[in-house]
């Protein structure tokens, strides 16, 4: 049985190294020993005749790219629960070809919920697919040249880039290049997945680059573990999971400072590329009531050259690995191997793996957030079209129709996706003559053009939670579209009207869409009840922070009319909530709330009452309750957004 830390058998300064203590390591550790590398007990529970697996099966299946979920609206006492596979994709760079787009929106229909969803971390997410249709599922998208490997488990997920896909801006080219090749570097080794999912046959990929398989071989101070199959990761793969993105200076469209490990492009003033910047130790989780836990924003650790890239990322992954916490997994992200050895001692062990010194950070332009909503040059004389995805979730309801348009545009033009960090897609190589089209197939089903998308939404973010997520504490997709109306009609109600923000909401505090850098986070902490988090930055660089630890969602208004008054009364100009919030801090931000008297009739009791007839009213009782909202605030956000609408 392993150690933790697990140290090399041997690195440059081996014989200095500290022998540690043995201490029991998680449960974890041992279900990863005895999977065979990656193979059992999944290979065997799939060929069983049941609805779920068990709990081994499943933290192994989790690095073949699914979760066991149960569908919990379904839960009845006494009764199995109604147990459903979640598929994740990976897709480097959120690069998604029209086929397997295609196979996607076949495989929502055929085995899961009708529905589509895409993910904080440019990927796709299929739900509701039994277990008795995984392998089918599975094998559909991995003919269609998509792989889910990887996309979960304790191993390098799905590498972000920069998505805009620029042709005439080289910095953004290479981006995109060395995600892939990253990815590659960085994808586990072991032939189980082929063999489970394609009963051994040998599938289509793309070949990588020779610099990649060069670096993959090429021991470095103890980075490879030899004669194993996985010479990167070995047997006990990484203490918890383990994120990269790469972007260009500037872009913060993929939050560069949440990652694990993020580079930055470095070119010449010819364009030419130099090398990257390294940034690392970011990371969203944490725990209610466990302060050992908490998120962090990544540290500057350097440069290296672009000949160098593969050595480093390899020395910071085995650093990781051989010294991050395998003895309590809530304490396993190396952000807290950075946090508690600090950035210098971590840079040094890093260069004892890399084998020279790691270059100074080089200075940057400021960061700036892009959605890249709306029609754009690509610089090849074709297009690319940014369009918004609220929640990331691709379905049909009443006169929205963004499943069948995307599809019909797909069956038409076959164009590339790339997916965004905020759970939007681009639909790229556009020949310019079919932009008209492209839009009247959007806008005839019920899409609005980028200037017509309320900017609250825009840039608002929420996880899945509620029904198929087992950690969610409380609802989350389902009810922030009324939540941000709401938050809107406030805004107007202040004279705040062209006031917005970054807002993102999760079911619980595990951060996945990234709440707590977030002008206005909500953080699930008990039924209907949240977190409040503030002073994101705008451009999404600076950590928010705790500012009230449960709000019942029924006091919305009530909690947050008294800081947008103070924000009115007391911003600089063109500040921003978030630097506002920061700027003041939370002591004068209680103090004015505590002090402040609402305008007369703004109590937020209702006074007056409108009729509904029988058959509104049931929908609406029934939307409430699914929403876990009261009917007058369900109804008073939909008629708030209702005469938005007509103002705009």
């Amino acid at each position: 049985m392993v150690q933790a830390p697990i140290f090399p058998a041997q690195t440059a300064n081996s014989s200095q190294a500290p022998t540690p203590a043995v201490q029991k390591v998680s449960k974890l550790e041992g279900i990863k020993e005895r999977s065979q590398f990656l193979r059992e007990p999944v290979a065997t529970e799939l060929a069983q005749d049941t609805t779920h697996f068990t709990e081994e099966g499943i933290q192994i299946l989790k690095f073949h790219g699914s979760y066991q979920q149960d569908n919990r609206d379904n839960r009845a006492k006494g009764q199995e629960k109604d147990y459903r596979m979640m598929l994740r994709t990976r897709n480097p760079g959120g690069l998604v070809s029209p086929e397997l787009y295609l196979t996607l929106d076949e495989l929502s229909d055929k085995y899961g919920y009708g529905n589509i969803r895409a993910t904080t971390r440019q990927a796709f997410q299929l739900h509701g697919i039994l277990k008795k249709n995984l392998k089918a599922t599975m094998a559909e998208i991995i003919r269609s040249l998509g792989s889910t490997l990887g996309a979960c488990g304790d191993l390098n997920r799905n590498v972000m880039a920069v998505p805009a896909p620029f042709k005439d801006k080289p910095e953004y080219v290479y981006a995109r290049e060395y995600a892939n090749r990253i990815a590659d570097l960085l994808t586990p080794q072991t032939p189980a997945y082929y063999e489970i999912w394609l009963d051994g046959e040998k599938a289509v990929t793309a070949e990588e680059h020779p610099d990649v398989v060069a670096a993959r071989q090429r021991n470095g101070n103890g980075t490879i573990i030899h004669d194993s199959v996985e010479p990167i990761y070995g047997t006990h793969y990484m203490p918890r999971k383990f994120k990269c993105s790469v972007t260009v200076p500037g872009d913060n469209s993929v939050d560069a400072y949440t990652q694990d490990v993020t580079l930055v492009v470095i070119v010449d003033a010819n364009k030419e590329l130099l090398g990257f910047n390294v940034l690392a130790g970011g990371g969203m989780g944490r725990t209610h009531n466990k302060e050992e836990t908490f998120a962090r924003v990544a540290d500057e650790i350097g440069y290296v050259d672009k000949a160098d890239i593969y050595d480093l990322l390899k020395a910071i992954v085995a650093t990781q690995r051989d010294y991050g916490n395998r003895v309590q997994r809530r304490n396993s992200r190396m952000k807290y191997l950075i946090n508690d050895w600090g950035v210098e001692r971590f840079r040094a062990k890093v260069e004892e793996y890399f084998g020279k010194s790691i270059q100074p950070y080089r200075a940057l332009p400021e960061w700036k957030f892009y959605d890249y909503l709306g029609w754009h040059e690509q610089g090849d004389g074709k297009l690319f079209l940014g369009v918004h995805i609220e929640n990331g979730r691709i379905h049909d309801r009443g006169a929205f129709k963004i499943k069948s348009a995307l599809k019909e545009i797909e069956l038409r033009y076959r164009l590339p996706i790339r997916l965004t960090s905020n759970q939007s897609l681009l639909l790229t190589e556009i020949e310019p003559a079919h932009k008209d089209e492209i839009d009247r197939i959007l806008s005839s089903n019920g899409i609005d053009a980028e200037d017509q998308i309320n900017l609250l939404h825009r840039y608002a973010m929420a996880c899945p939670a509620l029904p198929t997520c087992g950690l969610a504490v409380t609802e989350s997709e389902r009810v922030i579209p009324s939540i941000l109306d709401r938050i809107q009609a406030l805004l107007n109600k202040m004279g705040l009207q062209q006031e917005h923000f970054v807002i993102r909401m999760t079911g619980c505090p595990n951060g996945c869409a990234r709440p707590y850098m977030a002008e206005l986070g909500f953080v699930g902490s008990a039924p209907n009840t949240y977190q409040l988090w503030l002073g994101g930055s705008p451009n999404q660089i600076r950590l928010a922070q705790a500012y009230m630890q449960k709000m019942n969602i029924d006091d919305l208004e009530k909690t947050l009319e008294p800081m947008f008054a103070f924000f009115k009364k007391g911003r600089q100009p063109a500040e921003s909530f978030g630097d506002f919030c920061d700027r003041i801090g939370f002591e004068a931000l209680r103090n004015f709330s505590e002090s402040y008297v609402p305008a007369k009739g703004a109590s937020g009791r209702r006074r007056h009452r409108v009729g509904l007839s029988g058959d509104i009213y049931l929908q609406l009782k029934e939307s409430a309750a699914a929403q876990g909202l009261s009917m007058a605030q369900l109804a008073e956000s939909a008629i708030a957004a209702y005469l938005q609408e007509k103002s705009n």
